[in-house]
């Protein structure tokens, strides 16, 4: 870390933030306290939802060095509210939080504890300021409830941290503030990790192209060519060839040279122009044709892209723990231990040519480059939200972008990515490019947390190691295979090798993936183009067709079999709840239109759902339909998946 940043955890062994020497000091141009009931509940789940054996930042304080004293630059709010959460949980703090002009502010904290104790007899309460006493009573509110559980919070909150960031000396706070403020933004984790592997850096030469390859990456509103700006599109095409679409190279003094040749050139706005109460941000130009506007939408936000690459940088360089034992990655993706990811790579990464703790500098750059190519790799090969002109009803779409030249003019547009060799036509992609937004749509609304898009990490190691022909040309096949795999280990392991044998009755506990891989495979099998309107949405409550507890009286209860796989499917949370206890041929007739554009399955199921003689349609499903369904869902389920039904 810089020595400008520090951490800081909220309770240590011996003392916590505020029993130190330390003080801070709200200046005031900062807004008064404000925290409310959802700001402060947010807090404490934060705190609550801390794992074992790691760090968890929960933000940062910018801070700058006034008289011997820590004025608040950003972060007083939380800041503020951590002062009142340590006295509530009766942890001692010294006087180190004060407010500047702010009497009343100042009285309610050196007064806290009697507040909390409810000695009126004691306090001056037209001295009280409010918004500090409803903070108090909030967070005792909320820390008195019987299932609170103060052992294992302070334990948590042992793991908390914040980092305090001092800017540096004779910056403009008042600027600053007025930027920040403006901005409305908390600085993230990802700020400070930018910060740190600059820091990494030798000169300014280098953090300036470490910057610029960050910046353009982070940016994840579209395609990253777009974010290089220089003269001539100089960069952009020193960078991704002159049609912009070749994979960046591995070579840091390329990129070096680049900048180098372009450094007088203005890539972005100064703090005068982005204050001016006039200023527009610019948009670059995007087309799908030349009438057609477009606008994509990543499926993962930054820090989370961070952590992919992160992943792709260590299977590339064959990074492990210095410790065999351990493992250099938490199973989870999660955002809010970013910064405790990088450290652990950096402290006990070992590569075949030594520990990268030993030249952090050189992880800096290596770390960069692969930061940019997989970002190229990501924008063109994973699957995106595609918003045409003003609709606001996006559809999943795999595109590469474009130019167009025409004499002087060069407009950027989009297009289906190819996955087709040279010489192969166009109608082959067409199928190609539809395989490949489908599986990838089925795994995106199958693992809607961001923390568990495993599936995302493994494309992109696949891309990066070279199993395409990334380095030659534009085109690849076969990496719908790949994604499909990723569905196929899915269903076996959660699914297949779960349940026993010829037995599928989990019922609302069947993993999403199952339904979704299944629906792939009935449109990709269709033929006849029955399902050609299908198209993978966020289906997320798993339901029984039969219904576990019918309507009173209407008909019987079904024991023995209602969990079963047959009887189940996967519909929108926000259909009627009156869905799960409605007989079948009732839900066929009410639900009629969200059955017709719903998954494969669900439409199947509705289809079978006839009475049969004298027998009523439930009955018939229960007694002989559920049961042929079944056979013929598993029977495509196992051939997928490569297993005899005899084995």
């Amino acid at each position: 870390m810089s020595k400008l940043v520090t951490e800081l955890h909220i309770i240590g062994r011996e003392n916590n933030i505020f029993d130190t020497d330390i003080e801070y000091t709200i200046p005031l141009y900062q807004r008064a306290y404000a925290w409310e009931d959802k700001q402060l509940v947010q807090l404490l789940e934060d705190i609550q939802d801390v794992s074992e054996g790691t760090n968890y930042y929960i933000g940062s304080l910018i801070v700058s060095k006034q008289s011997g004293k820590y004025e608040v630059v950003d972060g007083q709010q939380r800041l503020t509210s951590l002062y009142i959460l340590l006295n509530c949980l009766g942890i001692k703090t010294r006087p180190a939080l004060t407010f500047a002009c702010r009497e009343k502010s100042n009285y309610t904290l050196r007064n806290i504890e009697e507040l909390l104790l409810e000695n009126r007899s004691k306090l001056d309460m037209d001295r009280i300021e409010f918004s500090i006493q409803r903070g108090v009573k909030i967070l005792s509110h909320e820390l008195g409830k019987p299932d609170f559980n103060k052992k294992d919070f302070l334990r948590k909150l042992n793991k908390v941290i914040v980092y305090r960031i001092e800017v540096p000396e004779n910056t403009d706070l008042n600027r600053y503030f007025e930027i920040m403020n403006t901005r409305g933004e908390q600085l993230e984790q990802h700020d400070i990790l930018k910060a740190a592997l600059m820091s990494y850096l030798s000169n300014d030469a280098e953090k300036a192209v470490f910057a610029k390859i960050w910046d353009a990456c982070s940016d994840m509103t579209g395609y990253v060519q777009m974010h290089f700006s220089s003269k001539n599109n100089a960069i952009r095409e020193a960078i991704f060839g002159r049609e912009w679409n070749e994979l960046p190279q591995k070579s840091w003094l390329k990129y070096k040279n680049i900048m180098k040749y372009n450094e007088d050139e203005a890539t972005g706005q100064c703090i005068t122009d982005i204050i001016d109460k006039n200023f527009k941000v610019a948009e670059d130009d995007r087309y799908l044709d030349a009438d057609t506007r477009v606008r994509f939408e990543s499926i993962i936000e930054f820090p989370y892209f961070l952590l992919h690459t992160l992943r792709v940088y260590i299977t590339l360089y064959g990074v492990a723990h210095k410790n065999a034992a351990k493992d250099i990655t938490d199973k989870l993706l999660d955002d809010k231990k970013l910064i405790d990811a990088f450290d652990r790579v950096i402290l006990y990464g070992v590569k075949e040519k030594g520990e990268i703790n030993e030249n952090k500098e050189k992880f800096s750059r290596e770390f960069i480059m692969c930061l940019l190519r997989t970002r190229y790799l990501f924008d063109k090969y994973i699957v995106k939200r595609e918003y045409t002109n003003d609709s606001s009803d996006g559809e999943w779409s795999l595109k590469s972008l474009y130019v167009s030249r025409n004499r002087k003019q060069i407009r950027p547009y989009y297009k289906n990515t190819r996955f087709i060799e040279i010489g192969q036509r166009n109608t082959t992609n067409d199928l190609r490019i539809k395989n490949n937004t489908m599986i990838q749509s089925a795994l995106r609304v199958s693992y809607t947390s961001p923390k568990v898009m495993h599936w995302i990490t493994r494309l992109l190691i696949w891309l990066s190691e070279g199993n395409c022909k990334h380095t030659e040309n534009e085109y690849i096949t076969g990496f719908d295979t790949i994604a499909e795999d990723i569905a196929i280990e899915a269903v076996k392991e959660n699914f297949l090798d779960t349940c026993e044998k010829g037995v599928y009755s989990l019922g609302v506990n069947t993993p999403h993936i199952v339904f979704n891989y299944l629906d792939y495979l009935l449109w990709f099998y269709d033929s006849e183009g029955k399902y050609s309107d299908f198209t993978f949405e966020f289906r997320n409550s798993i339901e029984h067709w039969y219904p576990q507890n019918p309507s009173e009286g209407t008909f019987e209860q079904w024991k023995d079999g209602v969990d079963r796989f047959g009887n189940l499917c996967i519909i929108q949370r926000n259909i009627n709840s009156k869905f799960s206890n409605m007989s079948p041929e009732a839900k066929k007739s009410t639900f009629k239109d969200m059955i017709s554009k719903g998954s494969i399955k669900l439409r199947i199921m509705s289809e079978l759902t006839e009475k049969k003689g004298n027998k009523a349609a439930s009955l018939y499903w229960k007694e002989t339909m559920c049961k042929q369904h079944e056979e013929e869902m598993m029977n495509i389920l196992l051939e997928a998946c490569g297993i005899d039904e005899q084995e």
